[in-house]
């Protein structure tokens, strides 16, 4: 279906154009920062509203995008809703800042951290559902990004707790990295696909019958 195809071509460009900015964002802040102890957020926070912010509304919003399309595709409810809530809360991250690093967290900046920690959980379990569908983007690379994205996100708070926060912005950009290949894969999956709509089994095997009848 040509809609459906659209829809994984603009998502595909939305995630290079994300891409693009976020590296763009880090070659512009001051040099003191550095990208192996600090996290993104860190990075946008000193140029508020910049490109970083940008960065993470673009892949919001080409998130989105591909939201029809699946449904229509036979994606389920509950993947379907993760996908939203990985958009929905990235588009708060971009939104709600957090605080100068080395300060004490304000009200806005929980509310950036736990849309944020909401955005990192909702897509990997939403790429494993979608692995589980026959006919759905390739299931072997979609359980390795996964569980890459849980291995992570396991790092991440382990470095925000008891890590002492080593090495943190590392493991963030990995995760980031990781869930953006995720998100591309479906997109991909979705821009390359023959038919727009994939026809459940069950349908396949009642026409098979109504045939020999």
């Amino acid at each position: 279906m040509p809609g459906t195809r659209s829809s994984g071509l603009l998502a595909l460009g939305g995630i290079a154009l994300a891409a693009v900015l976020a590296v763009i964002g880090h070659l512009e802040v001051n040099d003191d920062l550095s990208p192996l102890s600090l996290t993104v957020s860190d990075f946008a926070v000193s140029d508020r509203g910049g490109v970083i912010d940008t960065a993470m509304a673009v892949l919001a919003a080409a998130t989105a995008v591909l939201l029809p399309s699946l449904r229509r595709a036979g994606a389920d409810r509950t993947s379907i809703a993760l996908l939203a809530a990985w958009s929905a809360g990235l588009l708060a991250a971009a939104v709600v800042p957090t605080n100068e690093p080395g300060l004490p967290m304000d009200a806005a900046a929980y509310v950036h951290r736990y849309a944020s920690v909401l955005s990192f959980l909702a897509l990997p379990v939403a790429g494993w559902l979608l692995a589980r569908r026959p006919g759905g983007p390739p299931a072997r690379r979609l359980r390795a990004l996964t569980v890459t994205s849980l291995l992570l996100a396991a790092a991440m708070i382990w470095s925000a707790y008891p890590g002492d926060r080593a090495l943190i912005g590392l493991a963030e950009r990995l995760l980031i990295l990781t869930e953006t290949a995720l998100l591309a894969t479906v997109a991909l999956h979705l821009a390359l696909a023959a038919d727009g709509v994939d026809i459940p089994v069950r349908a396949v095997g009642n026409v098979g019958g109504a045939a020999r009848r």
